[in-house]
């Protein structure tokens, strides 16, 4: 396996998160802001810093693990950290345009 540089890493993970959608919003989980960061920790091992669209959202017990999961698979990525974070708290104006334009904010 060719060895990627961390920005190939950040940008394939983006791309991974962007097949994550939250089951009650048709928005994936990166264009709807509920990625607050991604790290690289190690040359090969990833954290995701990540809240949800309220501490009591039904797939508060899930998501965090698909996320992780689908970090996992990566090319380039051995392991990956999830970090549930709830501050700052997730709010409309975190959504891309491109969120806003599908949930019809704009």
């Amino acid at each position: 396996m060719e060895a990627r540089t961390p920005e190939e890493i950040k940008n394939a993970v983006i791309e991974m998160l962007r097949t994550i959608f939250d089951p009650e919003i048709p928005v994936n989980i990166y264009e709807l802001g509920l990625i607050y960061e991604i790290n690289l920790i190690k040359e090969d091992v990833v954290e995701v810093v990540m809240t949800l669209t309220s501490p009591n959202c039904p797939v508060a017990g899930t998501l965090p693990g698909e996320v992780e999961q689908k970090v996992k698979s990566v090319s380039g990525v051995s392991d990956a950290v999830v970090e549930l974070v709830f501050e700052p708290a997730w709010n409309q104006d975190m959504m891309s345009e491109e969120a806003k334009l599908e949930l019809g904010f704009l």
